[in-house]
Order: C-alpha cells, then sequence, then structure tokens
C-alpha cells in the first residue's frame, strides 16, 4: 500500500511512472547494491554541464535499491569565453537538484527516473550570466540478464543489459552557445536522446566491483541544433561495513567519458568533441529507512573541446528514504 500511495504521488507531480526492482540482503532492509554509473542519463546536456544527473556520479544508491530521494550535483569549469586563441578564460558553475526513484515492476525489471533542476553560473567579460529551470526528465529500463544464488558460489555475478530515453522538457536556448566555447550552457538539450546501458557486478561477502558500460544516441533538437553522441564506462570497488547501528559503504574508482563533435543544420561544429577520464571516490551511510551519501569527481587526464575547456571538480550529495 505504502508503494502505491508513493507512486500516485510521483505520477502527479512529475508525469512518470518509475520503478525498480530489489533483492533484501539478509543483513538488513538495506540491500548492497550495485554502482550503475550512468551519465548523460543525466538528465539533460551533454558534456561540460547541464548533463549532472546521475551518469558518472552515479544512479543508483549502494545501500537502498527502491527509494525515492533528493540529489544536489556541482560542476566546475574553465573555458574560454570566445572562439579566439586570445579568449579570455572564465569559471563556470553548474548546478543540480534532483529527484531519483527506482521502484520495481517485476523481479528482473527496473525503472528508474530523474528529474533535475538546474541553475547554472558564468562570469563572462560582460558580466555573470545565470541559467535556471526545469531540465530534461530521464527515465530508463533494466532487465537482469544473469544472477547467480548467493550462497551458490564464493563469488556471485549479476549482469544487467537496458535502455531508457530523455525527454526534451528542458528549454534549449540558442542564444547560450553564441560566442562561448561550451555549448553545454543550457538546462535542456531540447532534444529527445536514447540511452543503451549494460551493467556487470561481481561481490565476494562484502567486497565488490562494479563495472558499466553505456550509449548516448542523441538527436537534433528543433533549433536543428545536435548534441554529439556520447560513450561513458566506468568501474568501482566497494566495501560495505555492517555495523550494529548503521551500515558504511566508501567506494573508490575510475570513470569515463567520451564525445562525438556537436552539429548544427546538420555540420560538424569544431572544438566540439573530447575525452575526459576521472578518478570517483565516496561513501554511503544508512540507518533506518534513510541514507545519505556523499560522491566526489577529479580529472585524471581530459582533452575537452580542444583543451579550450576544463573539468575541475565535480561532487554531488543525496539524502534517500528507502521504499
Amino acid at each position: 500500500m505504502k508503494n502505491k500511495i508513493l507512486i500516485i504521488v510521483l505520477v502527479l507531480f512529475v508525469n512518470q511512472f518509475v520503478f525498480a526492482k530489489i533483492e533484501k540482503d539478509s543483513i538488513s532492509r538495506f540491500t548492497f547494491q550495485k554502482m550503475q554509473l550512468l551519465e548523460d542519463f543525466e538528465d539533460d546536456c551533454d558534456a561540460c554541464g547541464c548533463s549532472a544527473s546521475g551518469g558518472s556520479m552515479g544512479f543508483s544508491s549502494m545501500l537502498n535499491n527502491n527509494f525515492v530521494g533528493l540529489r544536489y550535483f556541482n560542476q566546475s569549469y574553465t573555458s574560454q569565453d570566445g572562439i579566439f586563441a586570445n579568449s579570455p578564460w572564465i569559471d563556470e558553475i553548474f548546478n543540480t537538484i534532483q529527484i531519483w526513484t527506482k521502484i520495481p515492476i517485476t523481479e528482473k525489471i527496473q525503472i528508474s527516473a530523474l528529474v533535475p533542476y538546474h541553475f547554472h553560473n558564468r562570469e563572462r567579460s560582460t558580466g555573470t550570466e545565470n541559467i535556471q529551470g526545469l531540465g530534461d526528465i530521464s527515465v530508463m529500463a533494466m532487465y537482469s540478464v544473469y544472477q547467480t544464488h548467493k550462497d551458490s558460489t564464493v563469488f556471485t555475478h549479476k549482469l544487467q543489459l537496458g535502455g531508457g530515453v530523455k525527454i526534451p522538457t528542458g528549454k534549449f536556448e540558442e542564444a547560450n552557445n553564441t560566442g562561448s566555447v561550451n555549448q553545454s550552457f543550457q538546462v535542456g538539450t531540447g532534444s529527445w536522446d536514447y540511452l543503451l546501458v549494460s551493467e556487470y557486478v561481481i561481490k565476494k561477502k562484502n567486497l565488490g566491483l562494479s563495472t558499466m558500460l553505456n550509449y548516448t544516441f542523441k538527436t537534433e533538437n528543433q533549433k536543428q541544433y545536435q548534441f554529439g553522441n556520447q560513450f561513458n564506462y566506468g568501474s568501482t570497488l566497494f566495501y560495505l561495513f555492517d555495523l550494529p547501528t548503521v551500515k558504511l559503504v566508501p567506494q573508490l574508482g575510475l570513470a569515463g567519458e567520451v564525445y562525438e563533435t556537436n552539429k548544427q543544420y546538420g555540420e560538424k561544429l569544431p572544438d566540439t568533441s573530447g575525452d575526459i577520464l576521472f578518478s570517483k571516490f565516496g561513501i554511503e551511510a544508512g540507518k533506518g529507512d534513510f541514507s545519505i551519501g556523499v560522491n566526489a569527481m577529479l580529472p585524471i587526464n581530459q582533452h575537452l573541446s580542444n583543451s579550450k575547456i576544463e573539468a575541475n571538480y565535480r561532487w554531488s550529495v543525496n539524502l534517500n528514504y528507502t521504499l
């Protein structure tokens, strides 16, 4: 009954059904779950900014699998304010508050949703520029292709495949791209985008490793602008400390992103492709029906927009309620 009520509430406010499946662990109500690392299932844009939704920061909670929660993202970039070699460098801050949730449909199928609200700012030579608004809502389904029984072997394995769609509920402003190297200073792409996702998790008792690959197909919006397709990969090592009063899950890993060239009117735009590799670390703590998590990412190697954009850091904090 509680799940049905929560589902109805989500439908009324978000106009989307979202679900996810879980197997309750015997040690607590929390499940020793995996990291799904989806990015740009991120909610919105592409690489450098408005996409922050989950992605390399992670799409799932380590502690609670069926949940609804709030998550805040902060991303810092430095980019050239103009297209010329001597254009000044400026600071850009991308902020996102996100409702995220996972609720089950069947034993093998999970459907998840992300509803972001963005508020970004940058210091241009002409003054401070601010944008804000609802981002692009994302919905994704995952299917458990293979899963070993927890007590059948020393190692347990789980393979999931899935896909999703990003709905253009966020506004795309063509003027935000004028004279700017960072084409992701938007609250939405204005396009319907589609995802293919895979994830493999291997565990031994309280120690686990999660590895993911996903690809996002991005389409042309009504302004004839098309962000480049995106490939994400990552691997996260995690360990569960099952303490008497609290559950702790520290995490350590790597996450990479590869961006293809953006297009406008069917023509490729220069300095819009790139790649980046992040280190990633964080921790989640859970007690009762609630959990809190903190994650951070620092670049190891990057080549974004022909080195005209530099990622400085990303961090996030989330609060979840177990359904």
